[in-house]
């Protein structure tokens, strides 16, 4: 304990000595130099095929891999013609031109050749027809699909007097959701920087300190977004949309939030002390240690999803941790050392004078601890009543998936497309059952298919019989009767395995676009009940090892729970009521979670930090007062940057990513303004010193007019260091 404590020390005094503050800022240049080019490049190394996706146990991933021993990695395109009234004679010639011209088609990995089509909805009289388009998915994933099916716009047009053309199928489908992620960095990277801006000069007042943590958040993305550049090519690690995206929103809120809780303490320092590096020296001392167990609760928990299933969840945890774990490193080198480099006057036109009293001894915050020590168990019971109550809604939540038509926030081509279509053809065409089974049991593999009533008869694209082998292996496609996406087609899918399952020695496989969305279903469903036990027994190791304590961290994580319910139930009615949501994707419940604790937790460490510190002086009751009155204000500003840093999630057109950004920045909200301003407050003030057991503060704090041992020599440490 004495080397940890004397490599603390060492460490800080490096970060704020007079000569090396210049030396840290020298080494980040540096970084920030040789970090930058790469950190452009994250967008080049995302993986968004669909294997850095589904799990990988998945049958319909196994599928998936075997397909690929008949054929590249396809996915159709379904260009869909329709007339209401009748497909006239020039309709019809525009679409064979327009099939000729596609057989030509090369470009982004268009198979132009083997398009099929066009099949019309009906042999006399025909009112719409499709045409079948294969692309091949490479590494680039969206990005490919969205290239190859622009280029098949750009053959077939948009129709006009009377006809419409639509290009829809799991390829329509993909290229919308890579037009939806497209620009998806910079998109919530100036969203997050405007949101942090404003909320910077509305609490700082101050025009001039707001760029030092702007820099140094700027400057951890980078460095965070190159490592990970790094590491995807050269490591194996996973980069999708998703995890890229939600990176950018994770240091900018977490970066700034641990700013906020620095200079919070720096500007009480530096009014009780003439020299500033002592200041910060001080404050280091007492807020870094916070700061550090915040920061670290927040990586551990993002580290938890490594044991997830779904491939996209897995590798979202270490993006995630090395995001927050740089700016964690950046927060407390770079951003100190910048503070100390600016003098005083950074805090223009508010500057902290030494010998100045600090405002928030007589504040709002003071005077909100002392009415709520009057009666604080009424507080706390009302509290925890009314938060109760309002999870109520949680009745409302529909975590069970969500339709591609419901993805979007507004309707693109793709779906309109898949609805023309579903007038006139069965609605799973263009993304049918893919099985894989041994040739000799393949024709009774085939009638199993057939047989099931979810499926089109005569649909199998290829006959068991005929197909193709490949070591002792068949493949062939079946379409279904509903939508790919719905609840009925999975139940097709899963009925289907049954009964091809049962095909004695067939070793027989069902994948495809449906199996794909019920394996992933099932999958997040597993890491629900898997990772958040988990997240919550690493948030109360940390916090019980920070505070040497087991009731105050029981109390923390319960409230902690409430909170994130109530968050949960109060979006669950917005969502039905208000934004009118069709549902929540099966893994929003997760992200939510692991979001609101791993960095709610991150104000009551703040808060209960101070109050022990507070205790030690002055007794638990008293310190809870002076540590509500000290932190109330600067928590609650970072609380509102961090739930506008993840309301910019709901910049882009997908229901789900406004949807974790509403839930969490709401939770965030409730959080600050309510858990753990009223809620704790009163819990820790009712409770009182016994919050330490079964620490020694429990029996005797400073209301006693004792100290522990190592209390006494830790005071001894820092008064030496003033």
């Amino acid at each position: 304990m004495r080397r940890l404590e004397s490599w603390k020390q060492g460490a800080i005094r490096f970060v704020c000595g007079r000569r090396t503050k210049w030396l840290v800022v020298i080494i980040w240049l540096l970084i920030f130099l040789v970090a930058a080019p790469f950190g452009a490049k994250l967008n080049d190394a995302q993986d968004n095929d669909a294997q850095s996706w589904l799990p990988g146990s998945a049958e319909s991933t196994q599928v998936l891999d075997i397909s690929e021993d008949f054929r590249p990695e396809q996915i159709p395109a379904v260009v869909i013609y329709a007339r209401e009234n009748g497909l006239t004679v020039q309709d019809r010639r525009q679409i064979s031109a327009d099939v000729a011209q596609l057989k030509s088609l090369r470009d982004h990995g268009v198979r132009g050749a083997e398009t099929r089509g066009p099949v019309f909805d009906r042999q006399t009289a025909p009112r719409a027809a499709q045409v079948h388009v294969p692309i091949t998915m490479g590494p680039e994933g969206w990005e490919r699909i969205a290239g190859a099916v622009d280029s098949i716009r750009d053959e077939v047009g948009e129709g006009g007097g009377g006809l419409t053309v639509h290009i829809t199928g799991p390829g329509g489908t993909s290229a919308d959701f890579a037009d939806a992620f497209e620009g998806i960095d910079s998109t919530l990277l100036f969203s997050a920087m405007a949101v942090v801006i404003v909320m910077l000069l509305f609490t700082y007042r101050s025009p001039t300190l707001l760029f030092v943590p702007l820099l140094s958040v700027v400057v951890a993305l980078f460095t965070a977004q190159a490592l990970i550049y790094l590491l995807a090519r050269h490591a194996g690690l996973t980069v999708n949309g998703q995890s890229a995206g939600i990176l950018t929103v994770l240091v900018f809120g977490a970066g700034t939030d641990y700013a906020l809780l620095l200079v919070a303490r720096y500007r009480e320092e530096l009014r009780r002390h003439r020299n500033r590096h002592d200041a910060m020296q001080l404050a280091m001392n007492r807020a870094g240690p916070a700061v550090l167990a915040s920061g670290s609760t927040v990586v551990l928990g993002m580290l938890v999803l490594l044991v997830a299933e779904m491939n996209s969840t897995r590798g979202l945890g270490p993006v995630a941790a090395i995001g927050v774990l740089v700016a964690l490193l950046a927060m407390l080198t770079l951003f100190p050392a910048l503070l100390l480099v600016c003098r005083r006057w950074i805090f223009w036109p508010a500057i902290p004078r030494f010998g100045t009293s600090d405002p928030t001894e007589h504040g709002v915050w003071a005077r909100m601890g002392r009415r709520i020590a009057r009666r604080p168990r009424l507080v706390w019971g009302v509290t925890a009543v009314a938060l109760a109550a309002l999870s109520l809604g949680l009745f409302q939540l529909r975590a069970a998936g969500i339709s591609n038509a419901d993805a979007f926030t507004e309707k693109p081509d793709s779906i309109v497309g898949q609805e023309v279509s579903a007038r006139y053809f069965p609605a799973g065409t263009g993304d049918p059952l893919v099985i894989v089974s041994n040739s000799a049991q393949a024709v009774q593999v085939g009638r199993a298919v057939a047989a099931d009533p979810g499926v089109v008869p005569r649909s199998i694209g290829v006959p068991p019989g005929t197909a193709p082998e490949h070591e002792g292996k068949v493949l062939f496609e079946a379409t279904m009767r509903a939508p790919a996406d719905s609840s009925a087609a999975k139940d097709t899918v899963e009925r289907v395995r049954d009964e091809v399952h049962a095909v004695d020695g067939a070793d027989a496989q069902v994948g495809g676009g449906t199996a794909a969305l019920l394996d992933m279903d099932e999958a997040q469903t597993h890491d629900n009940y898997l990772v958040i036990p988990l997240v919550l027994t690493v948030v109360l190791l940390v916090l019980g090892f920070l505070l040497r304590a087991l009731v105050a961290p029981l109390l923390l994580v319960a409230t902690v729970m409430l909170s994130l319910a109530t968050a949960l139930g109060i979006s669950a009615l917005a969502f039905r009521h208000v934004f009118g949501y069709a549902g929540e994707d099966v893994a929003f419940p997760l992200f939510v979670f692991v979001f609101l604790v791993a960095l709610g937790i991150d104000y009551n460490i703040f808060l209960t930090t101070r109050v022990r510190e507070e205790a030690i002086r002055q007794g638990t009751r008293p310190g809870v007062v002076t540590a509500l009155a000290s932190t109330g204000s600067v928590i609650t500003s970072a609380g509102l940057v961090l739930a506008g840093t993840f309301a910019a999630l709901a910049t882009l057109p997908l229901v789900g990513f406004a949807e974790i950004g509403f839930a969490v920045a709401l939770g965030v909200l409730l959080d600050t303004f309510v858990v753990r301003s009223v809620l704790v407050t009163s819990l820790f003030l009712d409770v009182g010193k016994k919050v330490w057991w079964p620490h020694r503060l429990s029996r005797h704090d400073g209301a006693d007019g004792t100290e522990t041992v190592a209390e006494k020599q830790r005071g001894e440490v820092r008064r030496s260091s003033e």
